[in-house]
């Protein structure tokens, strides 16, 4: 059983029968992807006002939240909602299972959740980034979501750096102060569609 995991990649593995009922068998399992077309122009992205967050920001390339210029971005810690819309021609559309169509986000911290259509597509918390989106997408224009959730100690820092009655969060954590560097944070791409044959029964 060929497995095949992207560096720091893990995955679930449930064997259900003895090995008995599913003889061994030489036939490659592992999906070879194809056809990457990348979801390139600007991205919206909606972030919580609560937690410091814009209500709306615009993304002209992803990339990690602390290199902003907005305090609010900068030291964000939460949940921010990406979007863009693209267009699959009628002849894209996957109308049988004799291949799948993968969103692959590239990279993401820390963890992310994929919507089309509205339609959840899955959650995915380490590499690879990437879920299938078949039975989501549409001929015509496609509208994506990726709900992109970081850790806390961002905010924390930012929250250091400032007076008390501005603080957003408050800890006994110590080890973190203004001048602690910041971790990578939200979606960094190259966001892309993948074709895969479908893995043999």
């Amino acid at each position: 059983m060929p497995l095949k995991f992207a560096p720091c990649g893990s995955g679930f593995i449930v064997f259900r029968d003895n090995t008995a009922a599913h003889p061994a068998v030489k036939n490659e399992h592992s999906d070879e992807l194809s056809s990457k077309r990348e979801l390139l122009g600007p991205w919206t992205a909606h972030f919580d006002p609560k937690w410091g967050g814009p209500e709306t920001a615009q993304f002209d390339s992803l990339v990690s939240w602390p290199t902003r210029p907005e305090p609010g971005i900068k030291f964000y810690s939460g949940t921010a909602v990406y979007e863009k819309t693209f267009a699959l021609p009628a002849e894209s559309q996957i109308t049988n299972h004799a291949s799948r169509l993968y969103l692959d986000l590239g990279d993401v911290r820390e963890l992310a959740e994929v919507k089309v259509n509205g339609q959840s597509c899955g959650t995915v918390w380490c590499p690879p980034w990437r879920v299938d989106v078949t039975d989501a997408v549409k001929p015509g224009e496609n509208t994506l979501q990726i709900e992109v959730v970081n850790f806390w100690p961002d905010r924390l820092i930012g929250d250091a750096g400032l007076p008390k009655k501005q603080r957003l969060t408050q800890t006994n954590i110590r080890k973190l102060t203004a001048k602690t560097p910041l971790e990578p944070a939200g979606l960094f791409g190259p966001v892309s569609l993948k074709l895969a044959s479908a893995t043999p029964e």
